[in-house]
């Protein structure tokens, strides 16, 4: 059976994780984190970390999420929420199927209590 990173394919994924990231960029909410970001850096690490929770034989290059998170300015629930709603935006604009957007999603859901910095008490 081929796994869910076989199914969207490597090409596919990284031109998904491409748009993804200049929506992030480009947002008035969430786009200041990312001004000072290597962008290209960060979608290959993206790349290996998607790749990896779709099946795919692929080694995570990055650092764990807690450190790839501290940022100057934390990161609110808020903040968190505007990037999973640009992801399922994108996901959507590209026909992925819901199999793979799923684990995608979910996935990241996940990590919320990782990265957020304040969570909400009705979060």
């Amino acid at each position: 059976m081929q796994s869910l990173f076989d199914q969207i394919g490597g090409d596919t994924l990284r031109t998904i994780l491409i748009d993804f990231y200049d929506r992030l960029v480009n947002d008035d909410m969430i786009g200041f984190f990312f001004s000072k970001t290597n962008i290209d850096h960060l979608v290959e690490r993206e790349w290996e970390f998607v790749a990896q929770i779709l099946g795919g034989d692929v080694t995570y290059h990055g650092r764990s999420l807690e450190q790839a998170h501290r940022t100057p300015a934390p990161i609110l629930i808020g903040h968190f929420n505007r990037r999973l709603q640009i992801l399922r935006e994108t996901l959507e604009d590209h026909n992925v199927p819901n199999a793979i957007s799923s684990v995608w999603i979910d996935h990241n859901i996940s990590f919320k209590n990782k990265i957020v910095k304040q969570p909400s008490p009705c979060a």
